[in-house]
């Protein structure tokens, strides 16, 4: 093809660790919430959001678009957590087609047993490999591309609300290190 931008080498090399990366650290990751919590990173973050949010609930619709996964797969996780009596389900208040996710006292305790673990992960296979100011930069870096990609209208303001409020939750657990504890999509 005459007009395609082919990558060079010094971006084919950026290219191909960040696949390597991501997909490490998502296995690392992943593996360790089931060993030690019995929870797949996406039913973890769920349980993240929640505790985040007010009163520990929120329509299905909004953790959906926060957690950047389908509908039909929110609906699955969450239908595994409430299995387990970590989540429960409601009809929203304010719309009768509106379904709210709640977290539950056992969903809480569970979260707060898991978050240590899951920031030792999170520091052993990212962020302690890391320079400070290499994690600066991949910050910034990886937040543009998020924010690129993102769908039109989509309130980041919200969403890094959402997440604070979770850090937050997790420090209160008795976790004395939150930067591992939503790592959403990875």
């Amino acid at each position: 093809m005459a007009g395609t931008r082919w990558l060079d080498e010094r971006q084919m090399a950026a290219w191909q660790g960040f696949l390597e990366a991501t997909s490490r650290v998502s296995r690392h990751v992943e593996q360790q919430l089931k060993e030690d919590a019995g929870l797949s990173h996406p039913q973890y973050e769920v349980l993240v959001r929640l505790a985040g949010a007010p009163g520990g609930e929120l329509r299905m619709t909004d953790l959906a678009e926060g957690l950047f996964t389908s509908k039909s797969n929110l609906t699955y996780q969450v239908g595994q957590l409430e299995k387990h009596g970590l989540v429960r389900r409601r009809s929203c208040p304010t719309d009768v087609r509106g379904v709210l996710a709640v977290l539950t006292e056992e969903g809480r305790d569970t979260l707060r047993a898991a978050a240590p673990g899951h920031v030792a992960a999170v520091r052993a296979a990212l962020i302690d490999v890391l320079e400070p100011d290499e994690i600066d930069t991949i910050a910034r870096a990886l937040g543009r591309v998020g924010a690129r990609l993102r769908p039109p209208g989509r309130d980041t303001e919200e969403t890094e609300a959402a997440e604070r409020a979770a850090e937050t939750e997790a420090q209160g657990a008795g976790s004395s290190d939150s930067g591992g504890m939503s790592t959403s999509s990875s």
